[in-house]
């Protein structure tokens, strides 16, 4: 059975998951900024969420109450995507309002420079969403993975009050107190904790004392969980819970994975125990930061959002833990299943409860946004590729862009080559630069991309070409510095030499 059969066979399809527009949006603006107070904001960004993991986008074997009801209270999107198929990059786009291109960070920090370097931090002279509100009187805090530089570029110096648990990692060394295996150890974290605590349990933790010390000002927590990234390790009884609910599971004729590529795997069912336990301990944490908004009194002016990094890891060598089924492959990976996100916001007062949008947005739009939000002048030099969400919430227009674009010259386990990518209107287009082959999709009719257009429709494949190398000469993108090709060897032995140092 290959991919595409499967997808056949399941009758998988985007409708069941995509409503039209932006249904039900608010009908009125906020007044922050003109007398009232200013809203409070919640940032959760999950790190490696795959789109359909949890209820509210398709799930049915997660459990996230908690993370439904949010959707229910706010506006869900649809086609809401991380400007980068990684998670440094997309961290950065979010914080300053700029595609990954144009700050240099096109891959995750402490990965190869081969074939395409690029920069290992987010630059100082970056003014952040977080620097933005401090000014404005915002208490800050920053809570869980960081990954953008080492301790000079540590969230303390990007506009953060306080800094638990952000440093230089990508993925802890485990998710078990006291968060270290060998000589590695989670940087930030604060002195204390108990045999036995789990890291996202006590993430949540330390957020809840932020949100009690700064009850009486307005205030940005960004929770910004390590998980459910590897290693995939949950509490034992939850992956308990999940392997029993797993056997229960109607069989796949003994198959759960397909080939990609040779050597790689692609998921097609979501069923691993231990990542279905990190997937509830992320929405209990999102359950617990909820009632305590209540239970100080901040729920009504309280601004959430909910995100994650890049797609699920569900196309590696080794077992990838999701599926991102009906989108194809996952992380590291610029179809849509590295790249489409879980994306929720909840604005009381203004945004209708239960609304859904299905506009394009991406990662680099939350800045803009949230200024306007809070009533704050909007800062165009800064947030250059962003665009404020704020029509789409109220339901007072769309969007004025023309399209969203990625880069991503780099080699990742995945599988992935080095690529770049554009969406405008239903219209998908990838370049390998490898050999500078396209593929185009019509994502409205074939959310799976399983059907290349290029041959077919060669005018427009050649229009969003020319629209991607256009705006790769604005961003002044870094390119490969040698054919890709000759560096791959290279590219693999370092992942080798990576992987026996991790051993």
């Amino acid at each position: 059975m290959n991919r595409r059969d499967f997808l056949k066979a399941i009758g998988l399809s985007a409708a069941a998951l995509a409503l039209p527009g932006c249904a039900g949006a608010g009908e009125q603006r906020s007044k922050a900024g003109k007398g009232n107070k200013r809203p409070n904001f919640v940032f959760f960004l999950i790190d490696d969420l795959g789109w359909t993991d949890v209820g509210c986008y398709g799930s049915s074997f997660y459990e996230t109450p908690n993370i439904n009801r949010l959707a229910s209270e706010g506006m869900r999107f649809t086609d809401a995507y991380a400007a980068c198929p990684v998670c440094s990059p997309t961290r950065a786009s979010i914080l300053a309002g700029k595609y990954p291109a144009r700050l240099g960070i096109t891959q995750w920090i402490g990965g190869s420079n081969k074939p395409t370097e690029y920069q290992h931090y987010m630059a100082l002279e970056e003014v952040t969403i977080a620097e933005a509100l401090k000014e404005a009187g915002y208490a800050t805090g920053f809570v869980g993975k960081w990954h953008l530089g080492n301790k000079p570029y540590y969230p303390e110096h990007q506009g953060f009050d306080i800094n638990i648990g952000g440093d230089y990692s990508g993925a802890p060394p485990t998710y078990f107190y006291p968060y270290k295996r060998r000589n590695r150890a989670l940087e930030m974290m604060p002195p204390g904790g108990e045999e036995g605590e789990y890291l996202t349990d006590r993430l949540t933790d330390e957020s809840l004392k932020f949100l009690e010390a700064n009850k009486d000002r307005p205030f940005l927590l960004y929770l910004s969980h390590y998980a459910v990234h590897t290693p995939i390790q949950s509490k034992k009884e939850l992956t308990e819970k999940y392997k029993a609910k797993a056997e229960k599971l109607p069989g796949t004729d003994g198959q759960k994975f397909v080939e990609v590529y040779g050597r790689y795997n692609n998921r097609l069912v979501q069923d691993n125990p231990a990542y279905s336990g990190m997937v509830q301990s992320v929405d209990e944490s999102v359950g617990r930061v909820m009632a305590k908004l209540e239970e100080l009194g901040a729920a009504d002016n309280t601004v959430v959002i909910f995100m994650s990094d890049n797609g699920g890891l569900s196309t590696v060598a080794r077992e990838g833990p999701t599926s991102n089924l009906p989108l194809r492959a996952g992380k590291g990976w610029l179809y849509e299943g590295g790249i489409r996100e879980p994306m929720i916001i909840k604005w009381p007062g203004v945004v209708k409860k239960g609304s859904v949008c299905s506009e394009p947005v991406t990662s680099t739009d939350f800045y803009p946004t949230m200024l306007e939000m809070a009533g704050l002048r909007l800062r165009p030099k800064q947030h250059v590729d962003g665009v404020s969400l704020i029509p789409l919430l109220t339901g007072k227009g769309k969007l004025s862009r023309a399209a969203i674009y990625w880069h991503y010259p780099h080699y990742h386990g995945s599988g992935n080559r080095p690529s770049g990518a554009i969406r405008a209107g239903d219209y998908k287009l990838i370049e390998w630069y490898e050999d500078k082959s396209v593929e185009l999709y019509n994502l409205k009719t074939d959310i799976g991309e399983q059907h290349d257009l290029a041959d077919e429709m060669p005018e427009k494949a050649d229009q969003l070409r020319r629209m991607l190398h256009r705006w790769r000469r604005q961003m002044n993108a870094r390119m490969p510095a040698s054919e890709p090709r000759e560096d791959f060897e290279v590219w693999q032995g370092w992942r080798r030499k990576q992987q026996a140092n991790k051993q």
